[in-house]
């Protein structure tokens, strides 16, 4: 860690005598563009290319697919050289961590130009840091229930869920209609989808972390909190799920179950649907969507907001073409398209384009309450490492701890983690 902090301290100070322009070194007419695999269509990103082009003569984009996997150390080498990308992408989760570091330019100035104003508010609060803006949100997704419309018909559900005491009702006339069946399942719900998780506790008026600034710690020892594990315990049990209870929606994915047509429900983002569909086509007629419901009447559950953000390193070589690609990026034009990809775009809160499927339509509800996870350098490793959340879980839905105990114990492990290197 302090290896890292000298470099990027050598960065910004080779950034700071290069000049407000932006770039540690010359421009090489050639704006390198980082973005993730499956982030934007490649029809989007190559027309938007093209565009810039034209209005930057002699400018060429050098557009590069990154993998997810092992993308942190990537960035982290790439952010410290002498030659890094000109835009990059992160997750929402990791940019303050390199935004503490400084080794982004500070885009605070630059923000109304990139349509500010229209913003994902969660997005942008997870690209800002000590008051600065380092992050333009990018896009986003968030989890819906999406469910097998014969089964629910089949059982005679004419109306669908729209809080927790309905869900459970469905719960029971689904395992009373299709339960004699040892395949069925009326909710898959792994043990460590802490992301569902995430919907509960917050709607209970609970939390993760609370805190300001850098300074943030656990705030999982609270009756709101409690009640949203409870939920989400009760849940498990009263579905019946075979999904297990020490591991993730990833392990099985819980798209292949769904696949089979024996799911009634499963948390779920709306892609996996299609993820779904390569092994099963007829269940994309066959699925719909509805957002999380809330404990109170008329509202949804809050969701977590996945995303992205995109930033641009403080060495570039060509920061004003790369401010310029952005601000292109965020006009209403392309977050339209973006939109109409199935992804919530990160700078319009224009979600009309996602009405045109009933599982994005309930994902654009949802997202109107969308919240993201503490904006804390620290908060990355949390979240890759052997997260608190997923062992409390486990211990909690395997009769090892109560309640009480693993939320104090997860509680405890949070808070030391969000105080480490502060």
């Amino acid at each position: 860690m302090k290896t890292w902090k000298a470099l990027a301290a050598a960065a910004a100070l080779s950034l700071t005598l290069a000049g407000c322009g932006g770039g540690a070194g010359a421009s090489d007419n050639k704006l390198t563009v980082w973005l993730m695999d499956g982030s934007a269509p490649d029809v989007l990103i190559e027309e938007l290319n093209k565009e810039f082009e034209q209005s930057h003569p002699g400018m060429k984009v050098d557009y590069q697919i990154q993998q997810w996997n092992g993308i942190q150390d990537r960035l982290t080498t790439a952010l410290t050289s002498n030659d890094p990308p000109d835009v990059i992408e992160l997750g929402n989760s990791q940019t303050a961590q390199f935004s503490s570091e400084g080794t982004l330019l500070d885009l605070t100035a630059d923000a109304g130009g990139m349509g500010k104003s229209q913003w994902v508010p969660a997005l942008a609060e997870s690209g800002a840091w000590e008051g600065k803006q380092y992050g333009v949100p990018f896009y986003a997704a968030n989890r819906v229930v999406v469910y097998n419309k014969e089964l629910f018909q089949q059982a005679g559900i004419t109306q669908l869920p729209a809080n927790r005491e309905e869900l459970l009702a469905a719960i029971t006339k689904l395992e009373q209609t299709h339960g004699a069946d040892p395949d069925f399942q009326s909710l898959y719900l792994p043990g460590q989808s802490w992301y569902a998780l995430l919907s509960f506790i917050w709607d209970s008026g609970g939390d993760i972390a609370t805190g300001q600034g850098a300074e943030y710690k656990g705030a999982l020892d609270t009756p709101q909190t409690r009640e949203g594990v409870e939920y989400y315990q009760q849940l498990f049990k009263t579905s019946a799920t075979s999904a297990p209870a020490d591991t993730d929606e990833a392990e099985p994915q819980q798209a292949e179950v769904y696949a089979k047509g024996k799911v009634a429900m499963m948390i779920a983002l709306p892609w996996e649907v299609q993820t779904a569909a390569k092994t099963n086509p007829k269940i994309t007629e066959l699925s719909g969507a509805f957002p999380i419901p809330s404990k109170f009447p008329g509202k949804t559950a809050p969701v977590f907001l996945g995303g992205s953000n995109l930033a641009i390193p403080g060495g570039s070589a060509d920061a004003n073409a790369a401010k310029d690609w952005l601000k292109l990026l965020t006009s209403q034009k392309y977050q339209t398209k973006l939109a109409d990809s199935g992804v919530v775009p990160g700078a319009s809160q224009d979600t009309s384009a996602l009405a045109k499927n009933p599982v994005s339509a309930a994902m654009a509800i949802a997202s109107k309450d969308g919240k993201v996870p503490p904006p804390v350098p620290q908060w990355a490793a949390i979240e890759s490492g052997q997260n608190p959340l997923k062992d409390m879980m486990t211990a909690v839905l395997t009769g090892q701890k109560t309640v009480v105990d693993a939320t104090l114990e997860a509680n405890d492990k949070i808070t030391r983690l969000l105080a480490a290197n502060n």
